[in-house]
């Protein structure tokens, strides 16, 4: 079978239990931002490793510092894992980055540059305005990524 990684960010403290069934089944789960909660870390690393990194409205602790960036090597392909894409100060295609997954607009968005994906799986945590509650799916085959887009009901 091949690799499946979750992606899922701006969860404002809230952990839809859809979201929790679409994770299950992924072998890694990439979160870029605004976790707003330790009982979102615990819900999260209790199903499969999971990658956080610090948004804009996370207050780390010394229980749980969380970068403001994170590097992850998965499955042959290399993560660049951030919570503002404005505040991307790297070339990812120089660095050997295959994806770069952000947040923060809660905006779901699947976009290339240079050969490197750029994802946004949008919002999991409170509905805003008229936009998606979305996450992502990757799934690995071979040297191929398959981004896919999973709106979630509100």
């Amino acid at each position: 079978m091949s690799p499946l990684v979750g992606v899922i960010s701006d969860t404002h403290g809230l952990m839809r239990s859809s979201a929790l069934d679409a994770l299950k089944k992924c072998d890694l789960i990439l979160h870029a931002g605004d976790v707003c909660g330790q009982e979102i870390i615990e819900a999260l690393q209790g199903i499969q490793r999971t990658v956080f990194v610090r948004g804009n409205m996370d207050r780390p602790t010394s229980d749980s510092p969380m970068p403001k960036t994170e590097a992850v090597d998965f499955s042959g392909k290399r993560f660049f894992v951030i919570h503002d894409l404005y505040e991307l100060d790297l070339d990812p295609k120089a660095a050997g980055v295959d994806v770069v997954i952000h947040g923060h607009t809660h905006t779901p968005d699947i976009a290339y540059r240079d050969d490197v994906l750029y994802l946004n799986p949008g919002s999991i945590g409170p509905k805003r305005f008229t936009l998606p509650v979305s996450m992502a799916l990757i799934r690995i085959n071979g040297d191929t990524l398959h981004p896919e887009l999973v709106t979630l009901p509100d």
